[in-house]
């Protein structure tokens, strides 16, 4: 039986998941969410639909990957929310999306370059596109964790997006910009050349994002 605060990490999963279908982010069973609690996570089950889901269908895992808790299977990409969860100590929640503009960016295997303010105080600059590697594999996770270094986004080529952030809500806005900017980009080509932000502006956005921007 899980804890209250299990219970709480539950409850906030499965809402974000459900978010996740209403925005079109997802289609079907793709995509995962989880949020982390202290040295485990809650994470969404593997192949099952988003809108039959309850709290007790949850999966608690260990940094190790091991389910603690739970009667299903946990999602296939576990060993990238361990692998993401492990490299970032700052990091206490994961979206994973297959939306469409930021697919159809991963797909060309390139990433999103840094030409929208809110895109690089919410990421952290560009969004990277990590190198390809089949799905729910270790090797797709070390890619992963490597292309995101110390940003919010990261593309995974040919596959989809993954937003990590202090909290759920955090790394789910985190999906929603990067989508946003991705069309952008997208449109962008097509009218011409879109230009970069210069690297000190970058710099000053990000940092004033963190330090100025947020309520206190």
């Amino acid at each position: 039986m899980m804890s209250k605060e299990e219970l709480n990490a539950a409850k906030r999963v499965v809402a974000t998941s459900k978010k996740m279908v209403d925005r079109g982010f997802v289609v079907g069973t793709w995509g995962n969410v989880s949020t982390r609690i202290e040295e485990k996570f809650v994470i969404t089950p593997s192949r099952m639909s988003y809108d039959k889901l309850s709290p007790e269908d949850m999966v608690i895992v260990d940094m190790y990957g091991n389910v603690i808790k739970g009667k299903w299977k946990p999602s296939i990409e576990t060993p990238l929310h361990v692998a993401i969860y492990k490299a970032r100590k700052d990091v206490n929640a994961i979206v994973h999306t297959h939306s469409i503009f930021a697919s159809a960016v991963a797909v060309t295997r390139c990433g999103i370059p840094p030409i929208i303010e809110d895109l690089v105080q919410i990421v952290g600059g560009e969004v990277n596109i990590a190198t390809y590697a089949l799905p729910g594999t270790e090797e797709l996770a070390g890619n992963a964790v490597k292309a995101l270094s110390d940003k919010n986004a990261v593309l995974l080529a040919n596959h989809g997006l993954i937003g990590v952030g202090r909290d759920l809500e955090e790394a789910f806005m985190i999906c929603e910009i990067v989508e946003k900017s991705a069309r952008i980009f997208i449109h962008s080509k097509v009218l011409g050349n879109p230009v970069i932000l210069d690297r000190e502006d970058i710099k000053y956005l990000r940092n004033f994002f963190l330090t100025k921007y947020e309520q206190k």
